[in-house]
């Protein structure tokens, strides 16, 4: 049976393809995305960009990134065996401009098919290229992927990404709409959710929360998203979170598996499953959109594994607090390789836990803590 949340209708059967890296251990790309998918129900079909020992947050690994002509002849096997009857594209990071190429071919090429039945097939855009003013890809990157953004019906990028395929600075609230804005328009973007939003507190970008009504008023995050109407005018809402202090490795590849799910789930119950791009009609409020109630669902899901994963991360640390190693070396490199020895555990440490915490990406706890508000752009 698909996986319920909250007594909502179930994930519908969904078969995805998912592009993005691969790790031998730990919890990023596809490792993280194809768990959490097949978690909620649904069939899934993986390309790997890459294929890594483990995540780059280790600072060592091996493995190599894949050329683009082997991602095209994947696909080209999974078509002529006849295993290509997609529903959804998922796709991740790319590690130079002529994987994001391929995959565009493959995006087209099942779009293409699905010309015949509108909302048979939905592309979920991740643009992984950097974050917090960093750009970690090379930059021939950036213009591959604005050469994408007319084909996928929802991009994620984060703050930052959204600045690059906008080119607009991201300075306050209003210009995070005219960002917004201008991804709906110049490329027909159906769908925009803009994750990991940081902007100065004002009226506007800072709701009152209820843990700020209590006087906690810790670091928060928002994800601010928006369908267009038919006019490719945006229906905005937001979701702010508690940020928790620990890096970890994953989380934006959680946040897109969960979203395949939870869309497909919210799109059923609107009834706006065989609409082109899934856009609900021009009067629905940007709350009501199926991807404001889908990103509730993600988010509760989320903070919970988070949290839990948290937990077991200042456990290690508090362990490692009073311990001595054996026969001690001295000097500079005896040093070096005690740090890295305390790097790779609490790396290992921060991994997300999220086999361990799968009845929370099933059932979302918390869920009310996490609704969509409208936003008014200044």
């Amino acid at each position: 049976m698909a996986a319920q949340g909250n007594g909502d209708a179930e994930v519908p059967e969904t078969h995805v393809l998912a592009v993005a890296s691969h790790v031998t251990a730990g919890y990023v790309g596809n490792t993280m995305a194809t768990f959490c998918m097949q978690a909620l129900g649904c069939e899934v079909s993986a390309i790997h960009t890459v294929n890594f020992s483990n995540h780059t947050a280790y600072k060592t690994f091996k493995g190599r990134k894949t050329p683009p002509e082997e991602i095209a002849e994947l696909y080209t096997g999974l078509k002529n065996a006849r295993l290509d009857d997609f529903d959804m594209l998922l796709s991740g990071y790319c590690p130079s401009a002529g994987v994001i190429e391929e995959v565009g071919k493959i995006g087209r090429d099942a779009k293409l098919r699905g010309n015949t039945k509108p909302g048979s097939f939905f592309w979920i855009l991740d643009p992984v290229m950097g974050d917090n003013g960093r750009i970690y890809v090379a930059e021939e990157c950036v213009p591959a992927y604005k050469g994408l953004l007319k084909d996928a019906d929802l991009i994620l990028p984060n703050q930052f990404e959204a600045e690059l395929l906008s080119d607009v600075k991201i300075r306050d609230f209003g210009s995070l709409v005219q960002a917004v804005e201008k991804l709906h328009q110049e490329y027909t973007l159906p769908h925009v959710l803009i994750t990991s939003v940081r902007l100065p507190p004002t009226a506007v970008s800072t709701p009152a929360l209820e843990e700020e009504k209590s006087g906690n008023t810790g670091a928060k995050l928002s994800i601010v998203g928006s369908t267009a109407t038919s006019e490719g005018k945006p229906r905005l809402f937001r979701i702010t979170v508690p940020a928790l202090p620990i890096f970890f490795s994953g989380t934006g590849d959680m946040f897109a598996a969960l979203l395949v799910a939870r869309l497909r789930q919210a799109v059923q119950t609107a009834g706006v499953s065989n609409k082109p791009s899934w856009q609900s009609p021009d009067d629905v409020a940007g709350p009501d959109l199926p991807l404001a109630k889908a990103t509730e669902m993600v988010l509760a899901s989320m903070h919970a594994v988070l949290k839990d994963t948290e937990r077991h991360y200042q456990g290690v640390a508090e362990g490692m607090e009073g311990e001595r190693e054996l026969n001690e070396g001295k000097g500079e490199e005896a040093e070096r390789e005690r740090e890295m020895g305390r790097h790779l555990r609490l790396t290992r440490a921060a991994e997300v836990r999220v086999v361990r915490n799968v009845g929370a990406l099933r059932s979302p706890p918390g869920l009310g803590r996490f609704r969509a508000e409208g936003v008014e752009g200044e």
